[in-house]
């Protein structure tokens, strides 16, 4: 059963362009509500949540243990600006982010770093979206 999300994150998960098959990368997932709502969609495909903070990460994996049990969704503590995927992680075809400070532009010398590694975590014609539009606005990464 999908989590409850507040209804900013529900406007945020049904704003995404999710396909069944898709591998996707949610970055800042928090507690993991909207990492475990996209899961939902992915029968086909896996969602891999990072957020930096271990508590957060502890919070996600503990929600999530369904979704990870069914191999829908990984999670993994590690900042955006020091991410690298593992073998078996992406690329990924979407990648989203709400409220993350690197990607706001709070941090811009973290968001400079932070673009590079999304950019070449993603598949090609892979897509970035992050909050601050309609919910979403979709950024180019290339």
């Amino acid at each position: 059963m999908p989590p409850r999300l507040s209804n900013r994150l529900a406007e945020v998960v049904d704003a995404l362009p999710l396909e069944p098959h898709m591998k996707v990368l949610e970055i800042g997932c928090g507690p993991g509500a909207a990492a475990r709502a996209v899961a939902a969609r992915l029968t086909a495909g896996s969602i891999l949540a990072i957020d930096r903070s271990a508590t957060a990460i502890g919070r996600a994996e503990a929600a999530g243990a369904e979704e990870i049990a069914a191999g829908r969704l990984r999670v993994r503590q590690v900042a955006i600006e020091d991410f690298v995927p593992g073998p078996d992680e992406g690329p990924f075809d979407l990648v989203f982010a709400v409220r993350v400070g690197a990607l706001d532009g709070r941090h811009p010398e973290a968001g400079h770093q932070a673009m590079f590694r999304i950019a070449a975590a993603l598949a090609p014609g892979g897509r970035l979206f992050l909050d601050g539009g309609d919910p979403l606005r979709e950024v180019p990464t290339r």
